[in-house]
C-alpha cells in the first residue's frame, strides 16, 4: 500500500462501512490495490483521526460540488487551508482523496446519518467549523455553498443555535457576539454567563484532543473566539 494509504487506510475505524466506506471504495480501488482494502481493521467503531477527515473531504467536496462546477481557484483555497491545518505531506494526500470524491455523486443525506451515529457532538461542531471556515476562506460565500452547508450541518445533527453561533464567529455583525454565545442582547448578566459556560463546556479542545494535535489546535481557534466573544459582552455590559 502507498504512502496514502498508511496515513488515511491504517487509522479507518467506523468510516470503513456504510455510504462513506462506498465512497472509500471508489477512493481507494483507484489510487490503490483494492485488495488492501479487506486487511483494514473493520472492528474499530471509536472515532479516529483518520474517520474525522475522511468525513471532513466528503462533506467539503459535496458542498464543492453545490453549483455543479469545481473551479481551480476553489481547490486552491481548500489547498490552503489544510496545509495551514495538516501540513504539506498530508495536505497532498487529503487532495488526491478529496478529488476522488469529487468525481462521485454523494449521498449526503446517508453520510450525515452515519456521521451523526458515529460521531460525538462536540467532534461533529468542530467538523463544522472547520467546514465554515474553508468554505469562507476566499472571503465570500456563494449561496448553493451555504445551502448545502446548512443542510449538512442539520443532518449531522448540529442544533440551529450551534449552526447560527459557529457562522457569527466568522462575521463582525452588529450582534456578533451575543450570536456566538447563542443569547440576545437584552439577556440578564446570569444568562449571559450560564450561556458562556455551556458553550465553553461542549466546545473545549480537550474534548477533541483525542483526534490528535492538528485538530485540537483548530478547536484552540474556536475556543478563543467564544472567549472574545464573552469579553466583548462584559466590557459592554460591566460584568465582572
Amino acid at each position: 500500500m502507498i504512502k496514502f494509504g498508511k496515513w488515511i487506510g491504517a487509522g479507518l475505524g467506523w468510516t470503513i462501512g456504510g455510504p462513506i466506506g462506498a465512497l472509500l471504495g471508489f477512493a481507494f480501488g483507484t489510487l490503490v490495490d483494492a485488495a488492501n482494502l479487506d486487511k483494514l481493521d473493520k472492528q474499530n467503531f471509536r472515532t479516529t483521526t483518520s474517520d474525522f477527515v475522511v468525513s471532513l473531504l466528503i462533506l467539503i467536496a459535496s458542498i464543492m460540488k453545490s453549483d455543479n462546477r469545481v473551479v481551480k481557484s476553489e481547490l486552491d483555497f481548500v489547498k490552503r487551508y489544510l496545509v495551514s491545518t495538516f501540513g504539506e505531506a498530508k495536505t497532498t494526500e487529503m487532495l488526491l482523496l478529496l478529488r476522488n470524491f469529487l468525481k462521485k455523486d454523494i449521498p449526503v443525506e446517508e453520510v450525515g446519518n452515519q456521521i451523526r451515529h458515529k460521531m460525538n457532538y462536540s467532534s461533529r461542531l468542530e467538523l463544522l467549523h472547520l467546514m465554515y471556515g474553508i468554505i469562507s476562506a476566499d472571503g465570500s460565500i456563494d449561496a448553493n455553498e451555504l445551502t448545502v452547508f446548512d443542510y449538512i450541518a442539520s443532518t449531522i445533527g448540529i442544533t440551529d443555535n450551534d449552526i447560527r453561533s459557529i457562522k457569527s464567529m466568522y462575521s463582525r455583525s452588529t450582534d456578533w457576539a451575543y450570536e456566538v454565545l447563542e443569547i440576545k442582547r437584552n439577556s440578564s448578566a446570569e444568562q449571559i454567563k450560564k450561556a458562556y459556560r455551556q458553550l465553553a463546556l461542549k466546545n473545549h479542545p480537550d474534548r477533541v484532543a483525542y483526534l490528535g494535535e492538528e485538530i485540537r489546535k483548530k478547536a484552540h481557534e474556536k475556543f478563543a473566539k467564544i472567549n472574545e466573544a464573552y469579553k466583548v459582552i462584559k466590557k459592554e455590559r460591566n460584568l465582572n
